[in-house]
């Protein structure tokens, strides 16, 4: 069985099906996809290209054994995933190093970035819910806000689309759908 891949980043169920169905297409788009990322954060690590493609490696080894033992559940993004694990075998590898030459004060950045990690997975998630609230919100309330916050249309163009009288109206509709907005995005 042959998986066909969308675009260059394949997504997070074309992955897990490409590693179940042994697709060597899935891991070679799994590494191009994200390997930039565990790049950029082993070189702001104390780390080179080298140490960042063995980081990577064994990441995708860790997420290849993982997934075919059959208890794999992916509770965030693959791409959080990833960054998590490849970022943990790093931290180890500097925990190793610093051992051997008992200098902790080079960590010092590298346990700022356990806080960005988190940050990251947070905002993830608040999005995911947004995403989540504003298609429940249904219409016009969902296209109003898409257009003002997201599209960055004028209350004027936003009166004209939805053929309210004047922009005040349109201002008071947006509230009313700002609000229940807000209500759908707390509630979940």
């Amino acid at each position: 069985m042959s998986i066909k891949f969308s675009s260059d980043i394949p997504t997070d169920r074309e992955v897990v099906l490409g590693i179940l169905n042994n697709s060597v297409e899935a891991l070679n788009k799994l590494y191009l996809a994200y390997f930039p990322m565990v790049l950029q954060f082993i070189l702001n690590n104390s780390g080179n290209e080298d140490d960042a493609k063995d980081v990577y490696q064994e990441a995708i080894i860790v997420l290849y054994n993982k997934v075919r033992s059959g208890n794999f559940e992916l509770s965030s993004k693959l791409k959080t995933y990833i960054y998590s694990v490849s970022r943990r075998i790093w931290l180890k590898k500097l925990a190793q190093q610093s051992k051997k030459t008992n200098n902790i004060a080079d960590f010092e950045d590298v346990l700022a970035v356990d806080d960005n990690v988190e940050l990251h997975e947070e905002k993830d998630m608040q999005f995911d819910k947004m995403k989540v609230a504003l298609d429940s919100l249904g219409e016009p309330c969902k296209t109003i806000i898409q257009d003002f916050y997201i599209h960055n249309h004028s209350m004027q163009e936003i009166c004209e689309k939805f053929g309210y009288t004047n922009t005040d109206n349109a201002k008071t509709q947006k509230y009313k759908c700002l609000q229940r907005l807000k209500k759908l995005f707390f509630q979940s």
